[in-house]
């Protein structure tokens, strides 16, 4: 068993104890850690998107938030209660001066209110978050000991 999962741009992996998840890379992306305290089963997703509907053809499930995270979590409840599920985001950054300072043309905060939104459809609740700014973040998250740190682009790092 790989001990270091990494989880790249619109991906997702699933782990357990002692494995670890990492993502590098969240500007306006957002990082989702859904995981069971009990059994340290969980997974990491990196989406880039937060909604597939206005894409037509054949769409990558794991680059968008509202396939991504559903499917993660009918990954996850194959190995653990989905009641017991819980979760932590970060990420959501706006990385570009843009003119049109409104939050539909802010993808990151997009991001973030359909990871939310989803989640909470999920029933699943969100134990803490580090969204927004406008630095760039990577997430580490440890399924031995649940840890969520963030490390902000500054090399700042934060526990979830």
């Amino acid at each position: 068993m790989e001990k270091e999962l990494k989880v790249g741009i619109s991906d997702y992996k699933i782990g357990e104890a002692p494995q670890s998840l990492f993502t590098i890379g969240l500007g306006s992306c957002v990082g989702i850690a859904i995981y069971d305290p009990t059994t340290h089963v969980g997974g990491l997703s990196h989406i880039m998107l937060p909604d597939s509907s206005m894409f037509n053809g054949e769409k990558k499930i794991e680059k968008f938030a509202d396939l991504a995270i559903p499917h993660m979590i009918s990954e996850l409840v194959k190995k653990t209660p989905k009641r017991r599920l819980v979760a932590k985001i970060a990420g959501g950054s706006s990385m570009f001066k843009n003119s049109l300072n409104t939050p539909q043309a802010n993808i990151g905060l997009r991001n973030v209110a359909a990871v939310e939104t989803i989640l909470k459809e999920q029933g699943i609740p969100i134990l803490a978050n580090h969204t927004g700014g406008s630095m760039g973040r990577s997430m580490f998250f440890d399924l031995h000991t649940l840890q969520v740190k963030v490390r902000m682009g500054n090399r700042e790092v934060f526990d979830l």
